[in-house]
């Protein structure tokens, strides 16, 4: 498939059980796909489908170019992750880091300015279990399109023509005219980008040269010392005098051998990590358990304590009593209190009777109370309703003696 910065495809997608990851290539520039043919049966051969990256050539000077490919080749990675997860490994050649492999690393770190669903990137990230580096990184210098163009990879003679020569140089020299000043903070950001990688976990396999003039041993060496301090696990494997990204057809038993070892690697890091990714799921379900049954309980002290303070009054032991707390009822116990305290209480409570004895008004004791207690001359009174005492209304709603009041009749 082609994007907007090169052209990407499966060049081994097999299904079922037997595959044990997937190889993403990043493949140096004016790459084809005849010269990716061994690398692909090396990675089939021992398991690992393979997702081909070509990277056009000015991607290194647009890096918006770099950035819409590696969203294509991540969307395509992620399709088939969600079918089936598995362990990932960027594999990336001479200057394919910097055409399109870093950027890929910083959309899937959350480094990218693009609106994006960061979960699905998340996705790719927690895959990711190996980095393997032939010969590259390559550092990125003004010249550098230049250099690429008329190496001999390139055209596959060992001089180029004149007027390719020519024309390469006219090229680049525009390119440093129009980039030149871009071309520091792109480089500081490229290579920040690459130790970043780090945070990731995953092993790193480093394949040069001591005879690549694109890729220098210092350049490599002092890139691979960089990722030590920051507590990579590297292995380097160096070779005298094969040429660039020609390590494979010159020693093809070490490479194997190399490469093999990675993806070992890289399966055992995968699954630790998918092990510790499931526990710590696990423990954040346990931790939600234990809030819940936290809450549950919180609420069943609540519901506890409003049940005691509603029957506060009505313990023996209790000294004091709650205004709402007693209320009369005719051969019933006072409050809310359990039939288990109902016998309990049943002998300190204060029964009523049910009825009360009462007068008719029209009987012969009544006339004789009203002619006794009505005084039929109230002239000459002084009423002064304010100047009753308190306690007078207390003495008037007091219990009504007919017995006193007949005999003062009798007097």
């Amino acid at each position: 498939m082609w994007g907007l910065g090169g052209r990407y495809y499966w060049g081994k997608r097999k299904r079922g059980g037997n595959v044990e990851g997937i190889v993403v290539v990043f493949a140096w520039m004016s790459s084809q796909d005849k010269h990716l043919k061994n690398y692909i049966d090396l990675y089939d051969s021992l398991g690992w489908n393979s997702l081909l990256c070509h990277s056009q050539f000015l991607n290194m000077f647009f890096p918006n170019k770099a950035t819409s490919l590696a969203f294509g080749i991540l969307d395509e990675l992620i399709k088939e992750l969600k079918i089936r997860p598995c362990p990932v490994v960027f594999a990336s050649f001479s200057g394919g880091p910097k055409a399109c492999m870093y950027k890929v690393l910083q959309i899937i770190e959350g480094m990218c300015e693009a609106q994006v669903d960061w979960d699905e990137y998340q996705l790719v990230r927690d895959c990711i279990s190996g980095h393997i580096y032939d010969s590259s990184p390559v550092d990125f210098t003004s010249d550098l399109g230049t250099r690429f163009v008329l190496h001999p990879t390139v055209f596959k003679i060992s001089h180029p023509p004149r007027l390719a020569s020519w024309i390469a140089k006219g090229i680049a020299s525009s390119l440093d005219a129009l980039f030149l000043s871009r071309f520091e903070s792109q480089r500081a950001e490229y290579w920040q980008t690459l130790y970043s990688s780090v945070s990731m976990g995953a092993p790193y396999l480093i394949l040069c040269s001591e005879n690549d003039d694109l890729a220098p041993y210092q350049v490599i060496c002092n890139f691979a010392h960089r990722l030590q301090e920051l507590g990579a696990n590297v292995k380097v494997v160096r070779w005298s005098d094969s040429p660039h990204v020609g390590h494979y057809r010159y020693y093809p038993v070490d490479y194997k051998a190399a490469v093999t070892e990675l993806l070992g690697k890289a399966t055992v890091v995968y699954s630790h990590r998918i092990r510790q990714l499931e526990g710590e799921k696990v423990g954040m379900e346990g931790a939600h358990n234990g809030i819940s049954e936290q809450i549950s309980s919180l609420r069943k002290a609540a519901v506890s304590t409003s049940h005691n303070f509603g029957r506060l009054a009505l313990e023996p032991s209790d000294q004091f009593l709650l205004p709402s707390s007693m209320e009369y009822h005719d051969g019933r116990t006072v409050g809310s209190v359990q039939h288990k305290r109902k016998e309990d209480l049943k002998e300190d409570l204060i029964h009523l009777p049910s009825s009360l004895p009462s007068i008719n008004a029209h009987g012969v004791l009544g006339q004789i109370l009203f002619d006794v207690c009505v005084p039929k001359i109230v002239e000459g009174w002084d009423l002064k309703p304010s100047s009753v005492p308190r306690f007078a209304n207390t003495r008037r709603h007091s219990t009504f003696n007919p017995i006193k009041c007949i005999r003062r009749s009798r007097l």
